[in-house]
């Protein structure tokens, strides 16, 4: 139940995080407004503090462990929502990120 309350949770941090930088980048760059810009800002806002809701206590870990989430989520996002399309290293550089990710969060630790 743990490891997967975490990936869920990781998974709700890059929704918040990436979704409110693609706000602000549709308000800027996009001139949609500062409505969509504001609406990112709470996004992000929202993201720390998902971050502190993982089972982990340890700050680094988390953040090192999301950022290969982060990594293959905005591949996924630019592939969803901006008709990104990825080449194969794009592919194979996120699957190391999320390898990673599994490596520093889940792997049998003492104690």
């Amino acid at each position: 139940m743990t490891v997967t309350r975490s990936i869920l949770l990781f998974v709700l941090a890059a929704l918040a995080e990436i979704g409110g930088a693609w706000l602000i980048w549709q308000g800027v760059r996009e001139h949609r407004g500062w409505v969509w810009a504001g609406a990112g800002v709470v996004a992000l806002g929202l993201y720390g503090f998902v971050a502190t809701l993982q089972p982990d206590a340890n700050f680094g870990r988390i953040l090192a462990a999301y950022g290969g989430v982060f990594v293959a989520g905005s591949l996924l996002w630019g592939v969803l929502a901006d008709g990104f399309r990825p080449d194969r290293w794009d592919v194979v550089g996120a699957l190391v990120c999320l390898v990673g990710v599994g490596v520093i969060m889940y792997a049998p630790r003492p104690g």
